[in-house]
């Protein structure tokens, strides 16, 4: 399996999760979301279609280890909990980055840059990067 591969995926499984995120309303504290907000069944399908080709994809590849990971992010999108899935999506780019450090994978200047663009998707979503007073603390 190739890195571009492994980052085509990943791509997937975030846009999924935008999709459901940009749905919630903003004052829904997103690590427990109530029962009638969690993804369509759709969106959770395709999560899982894509968890399912990095699975049959990865096979003996260096990165085999994230299929935890990524497990951990669809068991948690199931249920609607953003931050679940968020958490172990970025410790995915984390190993991505670890494993380009130490050699073990080779990562092109494109595929920097999407690892670079998917955690910031990420961190976008995390709770509390969107202050709700825009503005606030900068004085009069």
């Amino acid at each position: 399996m190739e890195t571009s591969a492994v980052l085509d995926r990943i791509g997937e499984l975030i846009a999924q999760l935008k999709g459901y995120a940009s749905k919630l309303p903003p004052v829904v504290h997103l690590a427990s979301v109530p029962t009638g907000v969690k993804p369509k069944p759709e969106a959770v399908e395709v999560f899982e279609q894509a968890l399912l080709r990095f699975r049959e994809q990865s096979g003996r590849s260096p990165f085999k280890s994230l299929q935890d990971y990524l497990i951990e992010s669809l068991e948690a999108f199931e249920v609607g909990n953003v931050l679940g899935v968020v958490q172990p999506l970025l410790a995915v780019l984390d190993q991505v980055e670890r494993m380009h450090r130490d050699k073990e994978i080779k990562v092109s200047p494109a595929e920097e840059k999407r690892m670079g663009e998917y955690r910031a998707a990420l961190v976008k979503i995390l709770p509390g990067s969107q202050p709700e007073l825009e503005g606030a603390g900068r004085g009069m």
